[in-house]
């Protein structure tokens, strides 16, 4: 396991009217008294809000943290080389299934990186109040918009049709359902609602567990580690490539939400009622069995190095971590992850000399080191 730092070291002392506050080699003066006026009125949503967003003094450590996280994995798509991709799509090379997959690939995520950053844009980011989880929100949807751009480099790359691609994967029943599933309450909480009432709060914290722990968090995993197979088997390196990055993005996406909304809950007490909490697992197993006929559209038969039972299972381990990891009753009685595989190719732990390749440019100073490997299998 690798050891992450709870909280970043911040050194504090007192200079007469002020606090001198050192931090990652660097130093801030605050005034004292403005400084606890600030630290006191923090909250994550119902608490004082500024137009600057200034993080100090910080209060919310671990998702400042996961903000520096998530600008040391920065990368770019364009600059990923699509030369091998293009020549076996083009060739006879590749199955049918496999292609298909690739097609589900680039049809469901194209709709789906839309829904999670207009939802973490409109939905959480405009109703937190404090600046170190507004600063964290602000780059996840950045983080979308790269996921986004890889999408269309693939598209051009491949020269597919985007027209025939999003005509043709907006008729799949087990994609409409899902994408309508997720954000049938959003709606209303994109108009704005009173969120010092209980009933209201407890609708914010559905959707970041919504957006966070079953969409990004078990409704995205299956897919990954479809494409990921094929990487693994050398083909499609690029696209592989692209979609190692963006998953360990959303390992980041999945760590900050929960602890947006662990702090919800801690402030909040009120909202986690055994009644709310088995509201959150039935919400869960609905999300579940969406996934899984969609994996069953995705793999509707076994190909080779790809079996529809593990990716079913795989859905049940993932769907069961996001759950046990806020203490809810887990849904299933899958223990082991299928696909132990995946930390290899996320943390680049393969034979090949990653060194010497292109891929080692987007891990930047302790970009690595600070990743916590379960969020990311």
């Amino acid at each position: 396991m690798i050891e992450i730092l709870e909280k970043p070291e911040i050194a504090e002392k007192e200079e007469g009217k002020h606090v001198i506050y050192t931090f990652q080699n660097r130093t801030f003066r605050l005034d004292k008294e403005k400084a606890r006026e600030r630290l006191q009125g923090k909250r994550v949503i119902n608490g004082l809000r500024s137009a600057e967003l200034n993080v100090l003094p910080l209060k919310y450590h671990e998702a400042y943290r996961i903000y520096k996280q998530m600008k040391a994995n920065h990368w770019e798509p364009d600059v990923i080389d699509m030369t091998k991709d293009c020549s076996l799509w083009n060739s006879n090379k590749l199955s049918n299934r496999e292609r298909w997959i690739i097609e589900m690939g680039v049809g469901y995520f194209s709709a789906a990186e839309g829904i999670v950053g207009d939802s973490v844009l409109h939905v959480i980011e405009d109703n937190l109040t404090a600046a170190e989880l507004k600063h964290a929100s602000l780059r996840q949807i950045a983080e979308e918009s790269i996921h986004m751009d890889s999408l269309l480099h693939i598209i051009s790359s491949l020269n597919i049709d985007l027209d025939e691609v999003t005509a043709k994967f907006q008729d799949i029943p087990s994609i409409k359902k899902k994408n309508a599933y997720i954000t049938r309450q959003m709606p209303e909480l994109k108009m704005g609602i009173d969120l010092t009432v209980t009933a209201n709060k407890q609708k914010f914290a559905k959707a970041i567990f919504g957006i966070t722990q079953v969409m990004e968090g078990t409704q995205f995993y299956a897919l990954f580690a479809m494409i990921l197979s094929l990487q693994r088997q050398n083909k499609m390196t690029g696209i592989g490539q692209m979609f190692q990055y963006t998953l360990r993005d959303e390992s980041n996406h999945i760590a900050l939400g929960r602890y947006i909304l662990e702090q919800l809950i801690n402030e909040n007490p009120d909202i986690w009622t055994d009644e709310f909490q088995q509201e959150l697992v039935e919400f869960m197993r609905e999300g579940v069995a969406l996934e899984k006929e969609f994996v069953q559209d995705c793999l509707p038969e076994d190909s080779v190095g790809l079996t529809q039972k593990d990716f079913l299972e795989y859905v049940d381990y993932n769907a069961d971590r996001r759950l046990s990891s806020l203490g809810l009753p887990t849904l299933s009685n899958v223990k082991q992850n299928p696909f132990l595989w995946l930390d290899e190719v996320i943390f680049l732990k393969k034979e090949k000399n990653f060194f010497e390749t292109r891929v080692t440019e987007y891990q930047t100073s302790g970009s690595v080191k600070n990743t916590n490997e379960d969020d990311l299998i």
